[in-house]
């Protein structure tokens, strides 16, 4: 079998998490059975249908890597549908009922039309397998005569599904459990237009922490959202894909092309899956840490304020500290903002005497003299590392009271109760910058 499977979001909102989960499954199940994924827009409501949620819908696959080989508008096929209806009603599988139905579109001026067009149920029992969820029959007789179109050129949802999936040739449709319900009208459909079933994976729906169902209008943040928060495409993905679905050997950390060929929807879980914002942040941090250092600032640089132009040294120097506080690059740029633990980095500080004096021991002449150590130790350091400088101050420290020594010094370069430690900040402004604030400091103190 070919593999043919298939994408179909109402572009009635940004593109979330609920929605991109089902599109990952079904473009992973096409590329492990080197089938065919596509994208198909459905687009036939009109008042809530908007070509910016269409955009943003296409803009996130694209940056999410989730290719596809075709691409369709439902708006486009309404002469193909009109085409089904008719042969529908020239079979005698669905007729014109005259009827008031209460709609707020194209009514007339009592709010009522008529003329509906209604599918002829068989009344009969429906089975199928599925895939994750197993044997599933219903009994359609409480379904009655249900409408697949408002006229010859409007149909509904379940009719223009099932014209499409037929005609595009679709043989395994992953959606979630809520369309379970929709899947006996569909297959009475399928039957009638003489198409071959699909094969149905319904997969479990996520939810939000309170276990509701995670959508557009309840919590669920747009892809596009964390794209332009500075989060990296492969821990998305990556966490996205253990979301209703977990390798054999349960690892968390799996590259694109290992969920590809470890994917399985046998291995797909019944029970809803929760989705958790500070999980997806963990899986970020993990992808953060594994870039080079290269990397790191070349994916950072889009996010930094244009104070930060041209310190790409500086930003190398801070990439330790750097890692270990953010979750996603656009957190970056709030390090260097006013008060902030690394504005002292490109802002010099300013501050007064008493500031540079340990609490315990508020002594002018020692933080001075404590202070020019330092500074003579700085001044004599070659390979400005931190472990240089910590080697060269440190035993100086633990001989006259580790916070007498090494508070004015940090206190001298960061001017902040809250900083790195001072070899750290030392080290991440650069050796010039260090001796020339902790001169200024030594002049306060001297005064």
């Amino acid at each position: 079998m070919n593999v043919v499977t298939r994408f179909a979001p109402s572009p009635t909102g940004k593109f979330h998490a609920g929605s991109y989960r089902t599109a990952l499954f079904s473009w992973i199940y096409a590329k492990q059975n080197n089938g065919k994924f596509i994208l198909r827009i459905e687009d036939t409501d009109k008042e809530r249908s908007k070509k910016e949620y269409e955009e943003n819908i296409i803009d996130s696959l694209k940056w999410l890597g989730l290719d596809y080989d075709s691409f369709y508008r439902q708006s486009e096929r309404t002469d193909i549908y009109a085409g089904y209806i008719k042969k529908l009603i020239d079979s005698g599988h669905a007729y014109i009922s005259d009827e008031n139905i209460a709609d707020s579109t194209n009514a007339d001026k009592s709010g009522l039309r008529s003329h509906v067009i209604r599918f002829r149920n068989p009344k009969c029992k429906i089975a199928f397998d599925d895939i994750v969820r197993g044997h599933i029959e219903f009994d359609t007789t409480e379904l009655g005569d249900f409408v697949i179109a408002k006229d010859m050129n409007e149909p509904v949802f379940h009719l223009t599904n099932v014209i499409d999936d037929h005609d595009m040739g679709i043989t395994h449709i992953i959606r979630g459990e809520d369309h379970i319900s929709n899947t006996p009208r569909q297959i009475l459909l399928y039957r009638a237009i003489g198409a071959e079933i699909p094969q149905f994976a319904h997969i479990p729906l996520l939810l939000a922490k309170d276990r509701s169902k995670l959508s557009k209008r309840n919590g669920a943040i747009p892809v596009s959202d964390y794209r332009d928060r500075g989060y990296i495409r492969e821990a998305i993905i990556n966490y996205m894909a253990l979301l209703g679905w977990h390798p054999a050997d349960d690892r968390e950390i799996l590259s694109i092309d290992e969920v590809i060929g470890q994917f399985s929807l046998d291995r797909v879980q019944k029970g809803g899956a929760i989705f958790d914002d500070e999980k997806l942040s963990w899986f970020n941090r993990q992808y953060m840490a594994r870039l080079s250092d290269e990397d790191f600032i070349s994916d950072a640089k889009p996010f930094l304020p244009d104070s930060m132009n041209g310190m790409q040294d500086l930003l190398k120097r801070a990439l330790s500290t750097i890692r270990s506080k953010v979750s996603s690059f656009a957190e970056i740029a709030g390090l260097f903002d006013n008060s902030a633990d690394l504005s002292f980095t490109i802002t010099v500080p300013k501050y007064n005497v008493n500031s540079l004096l340990w609490s315990k021991n508020p002594d002018k002449k020692l933080a001075l003299k404590h202070l020019e150590f330092s500074l003579n130790a700085i001044q004599g350091i070659e390979d400005f590392t931190m472990d240089n400088i910590k080697n060269a101050i440190w035993p100086y420290a633990e001989a006259n009271g580790k916070g007498d020594v090494l508070w004015p010094l940090r206190y001298a370069i960061t001017g902040q109760n809250k900083s790195p430690d001072p070899f750290t900040s030392a080290y991440i402004v650069g050796k010039n910058e260090a001796i020339k604030r902790i001169k200024k400091a030594c002049e306060l103190l001297a005064n």
